[in-house]
């Protein structure tokens, strides 16, 4: 691999981390911020899939942008208003405050998740984008590495606050590197047949193929899974099993390094298996060992090591189920990539936000409801991804 392959997946993780972080950051500082704020649980949770339904919801817009204008405007404009957003959040009086300014700052990080996913289909295909892909995901994931135990040193030492100052810090950080070592991987000659007309248009293909919807919503079901974590973890294992923040950092990270890791071989196994395979073997043992701990739970064993070994597991089967998911349904669909993109993207945080809601009603700080919410959508991801990948492809000769 050249140093420009390394480099770019570098610059486009960093870039795709910067949302993440701020929600990976901000996950040990839940429990206090009810308290600060005098919220309730479900409050809190709300100024969560705040975040989480903007970043859907904004991405349905940049695709088809970075497709007319470039990749590069729609980040610098994204990265800007992810860091006005932070520095409100870091102002904000009062719960409902905090909830729309979290929606603002979704709108502006979004565009970190769906540009560099336009750009990987940009400069390649086949195995070298799933290599690019699983390498961009291996900068992508220090977020829920570091992150949380990042937010609970800034938390313990600062107050929870000083996490929107700490992200408002790293969108600087995004706009140099924009400006300074990204180059522009639309340029003005692919640009020309794009337009509003022709992304609805694209819209409708793409939702009218049903093998590219099949992909996207076994991703999404997988990774709906760990918004279901990512939501409840921190009130299940601080308040119920008594970690401390730190702790919380620690044990979350276990998990997210497990995801990494295996992700990492996405391109070696791509090259000697193909990618539909790869997906069919990970999405089936993802669904097993989550099924099991799901059973596990109702049989009253609550024991956390054995929570967290499990999960250790299951999250590592879905490291090779995400990134093989993204390159297959963005493969056919380089000529609107950043709207196939923006697409999925959308679908697949809409999905995750409707999955916290359904999570968050049953939620009685016990682990049942989050292992519920994991299994549930582990079950669905491999059902899709029978219902998908299972025949022969066929789809619309306009998307290709």
């Amino acid at each position: 691999m050249t140093k420009s392959f390394f480099r770019a997946a570098l610059v486009l993780g960093l870039l795709s981390a910067i949302g993440p972080f701020a929600i990976d950051m901000y996950l040990p500082a839940l429990p206090s911020i009810g308290q600060t704020l005098g919220a309730s649980m479900g409050a809190v949770q709300a100024s969560l899939m705040a975040f989480f339904i903007s970043l859907g919801i904004g991405q349905i817009i940049y695709g088809p942008v970075s497709d007319m204008i470039g990749r590069k405007a729609p980040l610098y404009f994204g990265l800007l208003l992810f860091a006005a957003g932070s520095i409100g959040c870091a102002l904000a009086p009062d719960i409902h405050t905090l909830v729309v300014l979290r929606f603002i700052q979704g709108l502006g990080a979004c565009a970190g998740m769906v540009v560099p996913r336009a750009i990987v289909r940009d400069l390649h295909t086949g195995h070298d984008a799933a290599r690019l892909m699983s390498l961009l995901m291996l900068v992508f994931s220090v977020s829920p590495i570091l992150a949380p135990l990042a937010g609970s040193i800034l938390i313990e030492s600062f107050g929870w606050r000083s996490v929107f100052w700490a992200v408002t810090v790293a969108a600087a950080a995004g706009l140099l590197l924009v400006g300074f070592t990204l180059p522009e991987t639309r340029p003005p000659e692919q640009r020309v047949d794009s337009s509003f007309g022709s992304a609805l248009s694209a819209y409708g293909v793409l939702l009218r193929d049903r093998h590219f919807m099949g992909l996207v919503f076994i991703g999404a079901f997988g990774i709906s899974s760990f918004f279901a974590y990512l939501a409840n973890s921190s009130f299940v294992l601080i308040d119920h099993y008594g970690l401390t923040p730190r702790q919380y950092s620690i044990a979350f990270a276990v998990n997210a390094a497990s995801f990494i890791g295996v992700s990492q071989f996405t391109g070696k196994l791509a090259a000697r298996f193909g990618l539909v395979p790869i997906v069919k073997v990970a999405v089936t043992g993802y669904a097993a060992v989550m099924a099991l701990l799901l059973v596990v739970n109702l049989a009253g064993i609550e024991r956390l090591d054995v929570m967290i070994a499990l999960l250790l597991v299951g999250y590592g089967f879905l490291g090779l189920v995400v990134p093989t998911t993204a390159v297959l349904a963005l493969e056919e669909h380089g000529a609107i990539a950043g709207t196939a993109s923006a697409l999925m993207g959308t679908l697949q945080f809409v999905t995750g936000a409707v999955v916290m809601a359904t999570v968050g009603v049953f939620a009685d700080g016990t682990a049942l409801p989050m292992v519920a919410g994991i299994a549930g959508c582990a079950l669905l991801a491999y059902a899709m991804a029978r219902g998908t990948l299972g025949g022969v492809r066929t789809a619309p000769a306009a998307a290709r």
